[in-house]
């Protein structure tokens, strides 16, 4: 038998017990993950779920000393390294907790960026009003990639002329974890064509995975009771809740509803007070975390699911991949990576006229609660279908294979990049 060579990745991230469904993305591929490469787990939070030890080591990294030779001699009982290139994977989302020091990382040490998110630039800030990410550095990287125009526009946020969100539409800051990668991995044709645009990297698009559950649910919702509505994950105000408040709150008297929210929500007083004015006190639920046992029953029961994004910046949703996989139904916004879903797996709705098209599908489905079981359905064999761990493990690999072809690709074009 022939001997199959596997790359040998180390996989930087947050790991589960982590509050971020980067975590969970990360545990929901690991076992074909570990099959498919030569896999080294790091994280830099000082605690990790033990089972993670079943399917790969687990290192914990000083993102500020750690160094390539540290992930070399990582696991090796001889001390020596192995052959052929060790390829560190990193990745980089919008919460400060968790991808701060990875991002500072970056800066310096080469690797295959796994982008999360294109808009990265309050997650940035963020992060350096904590120091947990340097203003020079930040700077820098805005003088380079978007010249005096750009500085400038950053410096206004500083100076409190303009706002992080103004700042973010204008420019996401993906760019910012460009200044090292040797290659980029995209979850959506928008992120993707954005990273290359910028002609100093290769970038590659996978579809993000998720583990279909082993049995397809029934995609029964009961007809008895109140419309069940729910939103969940780590909740900003690009999530557009305030706005789903704004339009149930008139429909209190005419619709049985109730809305439940898990997760953590960017200003959790500020969400309480608006439920509180506008009458909701009895309608809405705010969970907080929930384990996913809890949130999964909760998505087998709900009608509607919320999964909305304005502005997006061309992220994907590990979100929709955990409504999928419960066969439940969810409204979207008619806006990047939600555009190009089949239209039969989501409803969608233009951001333009959000509340009163959100009024009309709750009308609709509280009328005929069956209504979104089609939706539902396709949404789940979607999932099936594209989004794996198999599938996306297998890439993951294929990527890796071409570590070094794409350390001299990137080095070539850094070499000739000149700053605006």
């Amino acid at each position: 038998m022939s001997h199959v060579h596997k790359p040998r990745v180390h996989w930087v991230s947050p790991l589960p017990k982590a509050q971020t469904d980067i975590a969970h993305y990360t545990r929901r591929i690991l076992p074909e993950l570990a099959e498919a490469t030569d896999l080294t787990l790091w994280t830099d939070a000082p605690d990790w779920d033990r089972e993670l030890y079943d399917f790969a080591p687990v290192r914990r990294l000083d993102p500020d000393r750690v160094t390539p030779r540290d992930f070399a001699m990582a696991g090796r009982a001889d001390g020596r390294p192995g052959q052929g290139p060790e390829v560190v994977f990193v990745n980089i989302g919008n919460a400060w907790p968790f991808h701060s020091g990875f991002m500072r990382m970056i800066q310096r040490i080469p690797s295959i960026v796994i982008l999360h998110d294109m808009a990265i630039q309050e997650f940035c800030f963020d992060a350096m009003e904590r120091d947990k990410f340097p203003r020079e550095v930040y700077e820098a990287n805005m003088l380079r990639w978007h010249g005096e125009a750009g500085l400038a526009a950053a410096r206004d946020v500083f100076e409190e002329r303009r706002t992080r969100g103004d700042l973010t539409e204008e420019i996401p800051g993906f760019e910012l974890a460009l200044t090292q990668a040797v290659s980029v991995l995209t979850h959506t044709p928008v992120a993707r064509d954005a990273v290359a645009a910028t002609d100093t990297v290769p970038a590659y698009l996978l579809d993000l995975p998720f583990r279909p559950s082993a049995q397809t649910p029934e995609v029964i919702r009961s007809g008895i009771g109140p419309l069940r509505l729910v939103q969940f994950g780590y909740t900003g105000p690009n999530r557009r809740l305030q706005k789903v408040l704004e339009a149930l709150a008139p429909l209190r008297g005419e619709v049985d509803f109730q809305l439940d929210v898990m997760g953590s929500l960017w200003d959790a007083g500020y969400i309480r007070q608006r439920i509180q004015e506008l009458g909701l006190t009895h309608h809405v639920t705010l969970h907080g975390f929930v384990e996913e046992a809890e949130l999964d029953a909760r998505l087998a029961a709900a009608h509607l699911v919320f999964n909305l994004r304005y502005p997006s910046m061309g992220e994907a949703s590990g979100s929709q991949m955990r409504i999928w996989n419960a066969a439940a139904a969810s409204v979207v916004t008619n806006l990047g990576w939600y555009a190009d879903l089949p239209e039969d797996t989501v409803f969608r709705i233009e951001q333009e006229d959000e509340i009163p098209a959100l009024q009309a599908l709750i009308r609709r489905l509280a009328a005929d609660p069956a209504a979104a079981r089609s939706v539902a359905t396709a949404g789940r064999a979607r999932l099936e279908e594209r989004h794996t761990p198999a599938r996306y493990a297998a890439e993951v690999a294929e990527v890796a294979g071409r570590f070094t072809q794409d350390a001299a690709t990137a080095l070539k074009a850094r070499a000739r990049y000149k700053s605006p």
